[in-house]
């Protein structure tokens, strides 16, 4: 099931742009103090560093996505999501906007 609304939340209004543009999201906290991102990326290949661990929800267009340490690239699209390890990283291939809710485990 794809998230397509979080209610209850304080948004960041100052965006967070990384890679020249190609990726843009916002923080979001819920009335419980959970921090979350909402953002999408732009047709790009990137790697992305982790600090905490994330799981990146899909809800809308697709991405493909390859972990540290792994060689297999993998799909991801809407109402999928996939999980990365804290400090560490992922790349991402994109072809079309790729917007996703970053959830901080």
């Amino acid at each position: 099931m794809t998230t397509e609304k979080i209610d209850n939340i304080t948004v960041q209004t100052q965006a967070n742009v990384y890679f020249d543009g190609k990726c843009i999201s916002h923080g979001i906290t819920l009335a419980d103090g959970t921090q979350k991102s909402v953002g999408v990326i732009l047709p790009a290949s990137l790697t992305f560093n982790t600090g905490a661990a994330e799981i990146m929800e899909c809800v809308g267009g697709a991405c493909e996505y390859k972990l540290a340490g792994s060689d297999e690239w993998v799909k991801s699209s809407v109402g999928e999501s996939f999980s990365v390890p804290g400090n560490s990283k992922f790349d991402i291939r994109v072809e079309q906007a790729y917007h996703y809710i970053c959830h901080f485990a």
